[in-house]
C-alpha cells in the first residue's frame, strides 16, 4: 500500500511540476572499464582512476592504476532503484601528488539491455559495458 501511495504521490508531483517522470526503476551494472592512450601531465604516465554515478547516486571509485596509459580496471559498479532514462556518468581522473586532474567525462542516458560504450576524451578513449534491467 505504501508503494502505491508513493507512486501516486510522485505522479501527482510530476504532473503539478509539468515534468515528465518515468516511475520505472531498475538495476544498472557497469563493468569492463578500460581506456587507451590516456595522457597525464608532461612528466610521467597517468595514474588513472574512474568515478561512477547513475542519476544522483554515486557508485564509487575504481582502484588507482599507477603509470598506466592503457589501463583496465577490475571490478564493477552496481546501482539499484534507478529511474528509467537516468544518466550514467564516468569521470576519469589522474591521481597526482597535488590536486588530481580530471582527464574527461563520459555520459550516456541509460537504455534497457546490455550496451558496450566507447567514449572519446580530449586525453584518451574510455571503454565500458553497462546493463540496465528494469520493471514497469
Amino acid at each position: 500500500m505504501a508503494s502505491l501511495s508513493l507512486s501516486l504521490g510522485l505522479l501527482v508531483l510530476c504532473t503539478l511540476a509539468l515534468v515528465h517522470c518515468d516511475l520505472y526503476d531498475g538495476h544498472v551494472r557497469v563493468w569492463g572499464l578500460s581506456a587507451s592512450n590516456l595522457k597525464g601531465d608532461f612528466i610521467s604516465q597517468p595514474d588513472p582512476y574512474v568515478k561512477v554515478w547513475c542519476g544522483p547516486a554515486f557508485g564509487g571509485m575504481s582502484s588507482i592504476l599507477k603509470n598506466q596509459a592503457n589501463p583496465t580496471w577490475p571490478g564493477e559498479f552496481n546501482f539499484v532503484d534507478i529511474i528509467h532514462k537516468s544518466v550514467l556518468k564516468l569521470e576519469v581522473w589522474d591521481n597526482n601528488v597535488g590536486p588530481d586532474h580530471r582527464l574527461g567525462t563520459c555520459t550516456t542516458t541509460i537504455r534497457p539491455g546490455t550496451h558496450i560504450e566507447t567514449c572519446h576524451l580530449k586525453r584518451g578513449t574510455v571503454y565500458y559495458t553497462y546493463s540496465y534491467d528494469y520493471s514497469h
